[in-house]
C-alpha cells in the first residue's frame, strides 16, 4: 500500500503542476475552508479540520481543485470497568487533486466533486494513507461555498473516514 499511496501522491502533484503552468488563460481561485464531521469509526467522536483549495477552471462548468489541509479525529474515552482511559486522537494532512463539475452552465450553483490523494499521518508511526473524497455542494457567485462530503482513508487493509460539512470562501486570483 505504501508504494500505491506514493504513486497517487506523486501523480496528483504532477497533474497539479501541469495544470498550474497552463492555467494562465483560465480563471483561478483560492479558497479557505473549515470542516466538521461525524467519524465512521466508533473510536472517535468528531472530525475537525481546515483546508486550502487552489482551483482553476478548465471551462465554466469544470474545475480542477488541488486541496491540502489538516484534519483531526478527536478520540472517545475508553471505559474499562472502573477505569477510564483517554483515547488517542488521530491527525493527518490530506493532499488531494480532483475534478469539480458544476451542473449549471454559469459556473456557480450545485456541483459534484471527486478528489484522490494521500493523507500523511501526524501521529508517531501513523504513516501515509490513500485518501478519497466525493462531495456535493453549492457555490455562490459571491465566493461562499457549502459542501457535504465523505472523506475516507485507507491503509494496510484498514479504513476510517467521516461524513462532514465544509464551509469555505473562495477568492478570485
Amino acid at each position: 500500500m505504501k508504494t500505491f499511496t506514493k504513486i497517487i501522491a506523486t501523480s496528483a502533484a504532477v497533474v497539479a503542476l501541469f495544470f498550474a503552468t497552463n492555467a494562465n488563460a483560465q480563471s483561478q481561485k483560492l479558497g479557505i475552508g473549515i470542516i466538521g464531521g461525524i467519524p465512521t469509526s466508533d473510536a472517535y467522536s468528531v472530525a475537525l479540520g481546515a483546508d486550502l483549495r487552489y482551483q482553476f477552471d478548465v471551462d465554466k462548468q469544470l474545475s480542477i481543485p488541488v486541496t491540502a489541509g489538516y484534519t483531526r479525529f478527536l478520540a472517545k474515552d475508553i471505559n474499562l470497568g472502573n477505569v477510564t482511559v483517554d483515547g488517542t486522537d488521530f491527525g493527518y494532512i490530506p493532499v488531494k487533486v480532483g475534478a469539480k463539475y458544476f451542473f449549471n452552465e454559469s459556473g456557480a450553483g450545485v456541483y459534484g466533486l471527486a478528489e484522490l490523494g494521500a493523507g500523511f499521518g501526524t501521529n508517531k508511526g501513523s504513516g501515509t494513507s490513500f485518501v478519497y473524497s466525493p462531495a456535493l455542494g453549492y457555490a455562490w457567485s459571491s465566493g461562499l461555498d457549502l459542501g457535504v462530503k465523505y472523506e475516507g482513508l485507507s491503509r494496510d487493509g484498514g479504513s476510517t473516514g467521516y461524513v462532514g460539512l465544509r464551509l469555505a470562501y473562495g477568492f478570485s486570483l
